[in-house]
C-alpha cells in the first residue's frame, strides 16, 4: 500500500518524482514495472493534480479505452495502478531545492524540510503551481465561491441554475455541453464565434446551440456584475462597440486559462523554453543529466500536450532511468502483458 510521509526525516529511494498528477502516478507504475522504487511530492494536498484540483468532474474524451472518464475516476484508476508499487507520497508541500550529493546522487529538500535522497529526479510538475485567470471585474470578490467560480468540482450543483460560461477553450466548450441538460439556462459568452476547442467538441456545442439547449452570446465579453449580499442575480456582457445586455444568471464559470508560476523550478538551472523544461528524445532527459521532465512541463520539437503523450514520456523516463538505478543489468523489454504486475492475480 502507498503511504504519505511529512515528517523531516530523510528517505533514500531510486527515484523522485516532483508532481502527483496523471504523469507523475503513471512514472510511479512505469519505474516501479522496472523494479525502481519511487517517492512522490506534490504541493497540493491530495494526488491528481489539475485533474483533482480544478476539474474533478469534468469528461475526458482522449484517453485509450475510455470514450470518456471524469478527471476524479482517472486519477484514482491511475493511483490503483501505482499501488503495487508503494510509492510514498509527500503531499502538501514544494520542492525547493535540488543540490547533487558527493555520490552522484540528488538530494531533494521541500519547503516544510523534508529531504530524499534519489538517484534520478523526474519533473512532472504540469505547468508548475497553478490559479486561475480572473476577469478584470468590479465586485468580482464580492461573488467568488458564491457565484462565480473558476472549476467545477460538484457538477450536481448547478442543477436548476442559469449558468455563464465566459471563454473560447475546452473547458467552456466541455462544460456547457456537461451542464446543457442539467441546467435550467447555459449562456457561452465569447468574443468571436470561433473556439480554440476540440472540433468534435465543437460541433456538439453546436448542434445544443441549434436545438436551443444552449444559448451563445457572441461576440461579447463580460463587462459587469450584479447581485447583493453575494448572491449573484446577473452577468453584463458588451460588444467591443459598447452595445450592453444583462443575462439572466445565478452562476458564472470563467474559463480563461490559468496563470503559471515554475516557482523554484526555475532556479535548478534547467534548460527553460518560455516556463517548460526543454528535453532531448528518448528518454526526455534534460540538460542537468539524472533530471528528466515529463508531462506538460516538459517541451521539445512536436510536443503534444496530451495525457496520453505524457504515459509515453513517463515510459521513456523510466527507461532511461533503469541503467541508473540498476548499472550492468541488462534490460530485457517485456510487455506487462507478458511479465505482468507485483501483487496482481
Amino acid at each position: 500500500m502507498s503511504h504519505t510521509v511529512q515528517s523531516s526525516d530523510a528517505h533514500r529511494t531510486d527515484v523522485v518524482i516532483v508532481g502527483a498528477g496523471p504523469t507523475g502516478l503513471f512514472a510511479v507504475f512505469e519505474c516501479g514495472m522496472l523494479k525502481m522504487r519511487c517517492h512522490v511530492v506534490d504541493a497540493l494536498d491530495m494526488v491528481g493534480g489539475q485533474c483533482t484540483a480544478l476539474y474533478p468532474e469534468k469528461p475526458i474524451y482522449d484517453i485509450p479505452a475510455h470514450p470518456s472518464i471524469e478527471a476524479a475516476d482517472l486519477i484514482d484508476k491511475l493511483a490503483e495502478q501505482a499501488a503495487p508499487f508503494a510509492p510514498t507520497y509527500h503531499l502538501n508541500q514544494q520542492v525547493e531545492k535540488l543540490t547533487r550529493t558527493d555520490e552522484g546522487r540528488w538530494l531533494v529538500e521541500t519547503n516544510i524540510g523534508t529531504k530524499i535522497d534519489a538517484q534520478a529526479v523526474i519533473v512532472a510538475a504540469g505547468a508548475g503551481a497553478f490559479g486561475p485567470n480572473r476577469p478584470p471585474l468590479e465586485r468580482l470578490d464580492e461573488f467568488e465561491g458564491s457565484g462565480v467560480f473558476y472549476m467545477v468540482r460538484r457538477r450536481q450543483d448547478f442543477a436548476g441554475k442559469k449558468v455563464v460560461i465566459a471563454g473560447g477553450g475546452d473547458s467552456a466548450v466541455d462544460w456547457a455541453i456537461s451542464l446543457a441538460g442539467l441546467a435550467e439556462k447555459v449562456y457561452v459568452v465569447h468574443r468571436r464565434p470561433k473556439f480554440r476547442a476540440a472540433p468534435e467538441s465543437v460541433a456538439r456545442l453546436d448542434a445544443l446551440v441549434r436545438e436551443g439547449s444552449v444559448e451563445m452570446v457572441v461576440p461579447y465579453q463580460l463587462s459587469g456584475l450584479d447581485g447583493a449580499d453575494g448572491k449573484l442575480s446577473a452577468v453584463r456582457v458588451a460588444t467591443l462597440d459598447g452595445e450592453e445586455k444583462a443575462l439572466p444568471a445565478d452562476a458564472l464559470l470563467a474559463f480563461f486559462g490559468l496563470s503559471m508560476n515554475l516557482g523554484p523550478i526555475a532556479d535548478w538551472g534547467l534548460g527553460l523554453e518560455r516556463s517548460h523544461v526543454a528535453v532531448s528524445l528518448p528518454g526526455c532527459g534534460t540538460n542537468v543529466p539524472g533530471v528528466f521532465a515529463i508531462g506538460d512541463i516538459a517541451t521539445y520539437p512536436g510536443k503534444l500536450k496530451l495525457i496520453l503523450c505524457g504515459f509515453a514520456e513517463a515510459a521513456q523516463a523510466a527507461h532511461a532511468i533503469h541503467p541508473m538505478v540498476h548499472p550492468g543489468e541488462a534490460l530485457h523489454f517485456e510487455y506487462s502483458t507478458s511479465k505482468g504486475v507485483p501483487g496482481a492475480a
